[in-house]
């Protein structure tokens, strides 16, 4: 087996396709035919032929995420939910776990040290020390790219590459929100932006891998995919207040109120409104990450969280593990994304559609 292994080789050009920001701060990518790089000790190049698009991409993007500290710059690649097939490896990794010809993926965190303290506490999705992709470090909106050996994810042989791209970033995100929303089998939870790339899965993953009972709330034009995805109930934002919109709950529930609400959404509006939706000892976790200017999350006296013993909890990326056994969740065929596949030089016109809100489900890129 190892002697058949050693003879596997692939053509690799010297020169390959990338879409890069060429506009930082506006909404605007385009080709460029870049060097193939060689990888390093301890590196992978891998043949992308799949990658999601994120919101977090066109954050970066457009510079509207004021927690990066600099601006990004033009020539970025971006992208982070990559997936191909393992073509060279760099001096150290010839007897890793990852082989030539293996399929893999490459994640928001392209790199984590392995040795800081979140990474020691086995949550290397907020390594101090990360590589992010698609910022300051390329990402996967190109057709080859270097990863470190030891941070590729392997993906499962039964799922297609297009469902698993999106696993990468936003299922295991919305996977991990949901096991620190520490809501048990049975109980109700809100997912605030359920339509989107995020809270699609949110819903699927809650509802069928977790046994939740999910309500999702978003605009009325996603209500279909909601509850397709497994929502017990949906509200359409549009049709009430924040007032309304907590007594609603609240009456879905039982009286009582969500054990959790996970907030996919980008959107200061939609934290100031959850608190209003928990029950007695219910936790909110942050996700969506708005953009702009800072703001603190409205409505988050003291008097009431002490009083109604309210969490409130931040999630980033997920560890390996999770995001593992979301993509295990996906070959199985307990969640799946709802995609469309587009080319890459579409990327643009994808953004535009994403920035107007009108975005159902992922997109995902087909590099090849």
């Amino acid at each position: 087996m190892a002697a058949s292994e050693t003879q596997v080789s692939f053509e690799i050009p010297k020169k390959h396709k990338a879409m890069v920001y060429d506009k930082p701060g506006s909404i605007s990518t385009k080709i460029e035919e870049i060097e193939t790089p060689e990888p390093g000790p301890g590196d992978v190049l891998v043949k992308l032929t799949h990658s999601g698009v994120c919101h977090s991409d066109m954050g970066v993007m457009e510079n509207s995420w004021v927690l990066l500290p600099f601006p990004t710059q033009a020539g970025q690649i971006g992208g982070h939910e990559g997936i191909g097939l393992v073509v060279k490896l760099g001096p150290g990794s010839e007897h890793g776990r990852v082989k030539l010809g293996d399929r893999v993926g490459i994640k928001w965190i392209a790199y984590a040290c392995g040795a800081c303290l979140p990474c020691l506490e086995g949550k290397d999705g907020v390594c101090f020390n990360q590589k992010i992709s698609g910022y300051y470090y390329p990402g996967t909106f190109q057709q080859y790219a270097l990863a470190p050996a030891n941070y590729v994810t392997p993906i499962p042989e039964d799922l297609k590459s297009e469902d698993a791209a999106p696993m990468l970033c936003a299922g295991v995100t919305s996977y991990s929100a949901l096991r620190k929303s520490s809501a048990k089998s049975g109980q109700w939870v809100v997912i605030a932006g359920a339509g989107g790339g995020l809270g699609h899965l949110a819903v699927q993953i809650g509802s069928r891998g977790m046994a939740l009972r999910i309500i999702g709330v978003d605009h009325g034009s996603k209500e279909s995919l909601v509850k397709e995805c497994g929502a017990e109930a949906f509200l359409d934002i549009n049709k009430f207040d924040d007032t309304t919109l907590a007594e609603e709950i609240k009456n879905i529930t039982g009286g009582l109120g969500a054990s959790a609400v996970v907030v996919c959404t980008a959107s200061n509006g939609a934290y100031s409104q959850a608190l209003s939706f928990l029950r007695f000892g219910g936790t909110l976790v942050c996700v969506g990450m708005p953009e702009g200017e800072s703001k603190p999350i409205a409505n988050a006296y003291p008097a009431a969280m002490v009083g109604q013993e309210l969490t409130i909890k931040g999630s980033a990326v997920g560890n390996q593990r999770e995001v593992l056994e979301v993509l295990d969740m996906a070959a199985r065929g307990i969640v799946k994304t709802r995609t469309r596949i587009e080319k890459m030089e579409n990327l643009t016109e994808v953004f535009k559609e994403m920035s107007e809100g009108k975005m159902q489900g992922r997109v995902v890129l087909d590099l090849r």
